[in-house]
């Protein structure tokens, strides 16, 4: 029945090709949209699942770019038992780079506290240096910095020498390469500078990494941190510096929020607004408030999971999008397969005729034509899922430091299962109708 079925797609070979063009474009087209979303979960398990700590931060913010906490938890978090060290986390994001806006990729300065820093048994970035060396005791107060092999290379720039960020001249002592989208942004200098460029009050940390001293006692860890912290308030803290009480006041007075805004840029009043969201007087509550305060967290604490899980959310309306455009693709492939079979069906009347006048049975001619579909979609999936492999490859090779696509064993072969299921589905009405007709009947309508 193979042989048969090989043979007669072989005798309409334009047709046939027609059709396994359409689903091999179709799948390929699956396959490379899906890879988008799998390389968002791939990047993010490859970024994260090394860290062996959490991250600290402020409910609800996507990254810690857009976090705010006290500083002053940080020492509290160093006294929890199990924790072997902290590192807070300053963030700004850089705007222009020798003179140069920065928009896509985005670039940002990572403020590194140089003393607890390398207290960490492990670092991300650390560990990924390439030429130079690491930022040192020796660093603390310059404009010394650490950059990631795609900023070097966007700019130029080597060891030793130096650019200018926001304003700022630094010079690069050491070049890392992380090989993630995610972490190969950032320029790495400390955090007193980062507070000076990007205007940070110095009372307040982006989040705190948390280092526990093995890997059993991270779960401990965690609960500890939201005992240590439930029932608080960020909004109970008051910066001291004129920016943070001019962000009070806008707080409160619509007008001088308006005038702040245009005076700071929209970017930095959104960051900079966030710890000062609600006054101290405004923390007290009574009664049933008072009850539901002591539940409440003012922190958000995130393993490796709990990013992997972050993303998944924010990446929920990509998959439907994705799911969509898919969709498209393969209903306009199985409405070409089932043309191609109907005409097929059609054109071999007689055939079918004399088959079941030889004794054929409607079972054998609906296998007949099902092997006929079923292996276009087979061949459909197999051209389909390698080509759209190949094509993933060539754009994560071409631009390294922009797209991050991942087609996963697993999704080369559902794609190639659901091609399978495409071409047979595509082929069951032409099968159907031809194997119910009567031998004489067949003949004459041929």
């Amino acid at each position: 029945m193979l042989k048969f079925a090989l043979k007669n797609l072989f005798t309409r070979p334009l047709r046939s090709l027609l059709a396994l063009c359409g689903l091999t474009v179709a799948i390929m087209g699956m396959v490379g949209l899906f890879s988008v979303a799998e390389g968002i979960d791939d990047l993010v398990r490859t970024t994260f699942g090394k860290l062996p700590g959490v991250v600290v931060m402020q409910p609800g913010a996507p990254i810690p770019l857009f976090s705010r906490l006290p500083m002053s938890w940080g020492l509290e978090l160093e006294k929890l038992p199990g924790v072997h060290a902290i590192h807070p986390e300053i963030w700004a994001r850089a705007h222009v780079i020798e003179g140069q806006p920065t928009v896509s990729p985005p670039r940002l300065l990572f403020g590194v506290d140089i003393v607890r820093a390398n207290r960490l048994r492990y670092s991300a970035y650390r560990e990924a240096m390439k030429e130079g060396r690491f930022l040192g005791s020796n660093d603390i107060g310059s404009n010394n910095t650490v950059i990631s092999r795609s900023i070097a290379e966007e700019f130029k720039r080597k060891v030793g020498d130096t650019f200018t960020v926001d304003g700022v001249e630094l010079t690069i002592v050491g070049i890392y390469e992380v090989g993630s989208l995610l972490l190969d942004v950032a320029i790495l200098t400390d955090a007193g500078l980062v507070r000076k460029i990007g205007r940070f009050d110095a009372t307040s940390a982006c989040s705190f990494y948390v280092e526990p001293e093995d890997d059993s006692q991270r779960e401990k860890i965690v609960a500890d941190i939201k005992t240590l912290f439930r029932g608080r308030s960020a909004g109970s803290w008051e910066p001291e510096t004129a920016l943070a009480g001019e962000m009070v006041q806008s707080a409160r007075n619509p007008i001088s929020a308006v005038l702040l805004i245009l005076a700071q840029g929209i970017e930095n009043w959104t960051i900079a607004s966030t710890p000062v969201a609600r006054p101290k007087a405004e923390a007290t509550a009574t009664g049933r408030d008072a009850k539901e305060s002591k539940d409440e967290l003012p922190v958000e604490i995130r393993s490796s999971k709990d990013w992997a899980e972050q993303f998944d959310r924010l990446s929920a309306d990509l998959d439907t999008f994705l799911l969509i455009m898919t969709g498209i693709g393969i209903t306009i492939a199985v409405l070409g397969i089932v043309n191609t079979m109907l005409m097929s069906v059609t054109e071999r009347f007689i055939e079918f005729g004399i088959l079941k006048a030889n004794g054929w049975s409607d079972r054998n001619v609906l296998t007949l034509i099902a092997w006929e579909s079923g292996l276009i979609g087979v061949g459909g999936g197999c051209l389909g899922a390698s080509l759209g492999w190949v094509a993933t490859q060539v754009i994560n090779a071409q631009w390294p430091t922009r797209v991050h696509l991942y087609a996963s064993p697993m999704l080369l072969l559902f794609s190639l299962a659901f091609s399978t299921a495409m071409g047979l589905l595509g082929g069951l009405y032409p099968a159907i109708w031809a194997s119910r007709m009567l031998p004489m009947d067949a003949i004459r309508r041929g």
